[in-house]
């Protein structure tokens, strides 16, 4: 037999990596700003920041991700009541498929927060001095004691998060998780999706219908739908559903209550319906959501 060999073509290139952060925010930080001719990612593990990339500003919570492309100005502003934790990692890339992560925001799942994880474990086995330090402008290689392959690994793994996001957020049409930056800060819904908001967030611990919300907003079936279709892209009640897995997200980040009080406060009929839901959202468990990066970066198993 003649073998013949294939070329494994590169969908995303990483060859050189400015930055590597994981940043314990004070809840009144304030940094200057800044701008610079490469990427740099934001990932928020804890808490909550605003993001500002050039004029337009944005609130970010846990697992959100945003992409600040190069000779962008933006900035890092804690709101003063929670005290955030950053993934923060610079790079450089020229593959064409990174025009798609301009002006949006993500959110990162399970297989993407490990892969985050990972990039920080290896970091400190390659890279001298603290992860925390925000004005470091140069990681300096540890001479000492080099594990083997760290860099290509950081590499490898920044390389597979991108590729997972953009599979998942741009393979296909944009789903209602991924949002454009910039169209977010220019909405201005109207008064009729505003009532609907305030109703089904005043409403969020009951299991409502789209007659219910008509009903009580005094809202036509059809008008009600074409709202949402335009401004979210699905229906009312995949919304209302996205409402309620956003609330649990937030119980669980504050740590009150276990998973069968946040079940009962939100208005499922069992912890089971309420762990299928909350996993069909955002393919996690409620378990594996209350994971945080840095935990899983101080495990320094294998993916």
């Amino acid at each position: 037999m003649s073998y013949k060999s294939t070329f494994l073509r590169t969908s995303i290139s990483i060859r050189n990596i400015i930055s590597i952060h994981y940043f314990d925010y004070m809840s009144n930080f304030v940094f200057p700003g800044e701008s610079h001719d490469f990427w740099e990612l934001v990932c928020v593990d804890r808490g909550e920041i605003d993001a500002i990339a050039d004029e337009h500003r944005v609130t970010l919570k846990k697992g959100s991700i945003i992409f600040h492309q190069p000779n962008e100005f933006h900035n890092v502003i804690t709101n003063g009541r929670t005290s955030p934790s950053l993934v923060v990692i610079g790079f450089e890339c020229n593959s064409p498929c990174m025009e798609a992560f301009r002006n949006q925001i993500l959110t990162v799942q399970e297989t993407e927060a490990a892969l985050l994880a990972q990039i920080i474990i290896e970091a400190r086995h390659a890279f001298q001095g603290r992860l925390d330090d925000p004005y470091q402008e140069e990681l300096q290689r540890d001479q000492s004691s080099p594990v083997f392959g760290s860099e290509q690994l950081i590499s490898n793994y920044l390389e597979e998060l991108l590729i997972h996001l953009y599979r998942r957020n741009f393979a296909n049409p944009l789903p209602v998780r991924a949002r454009s930056f910039r169209h977010t800060a220019l909405s201005r819904p109207n008064e009729t999706y505003n009532r609907i908001i305030r109703y089904m967030e005043d409403h969020i611990d009951e299991q409502l219908t789209i007659e219910k919300i008509c009903r009580n907003t005094l809202v036509g079936r059809s008008q009600l739908q074409k709202l949402f279709q335009e401004i979210h892209g699905c229906g009312v009640i995949e919304y209302f559903i996205q409402m309620k897995i956003d609330t649990a997200k937030q119980l669980i980040r504050d740590n009150q209550l276990n998973f069968t009080q946040i079940s009962d406060r939100l208005g499922y009929t069992s912890i089971h319906y309420f762990s299928r839901q909350f996993k069909k959202i955002t393919h996690m468990t409620p378990s594996e959501y209350a994971s945080s990066i840095r935990l899983l970066s101080e495990k320094e198993g294998p993916l």
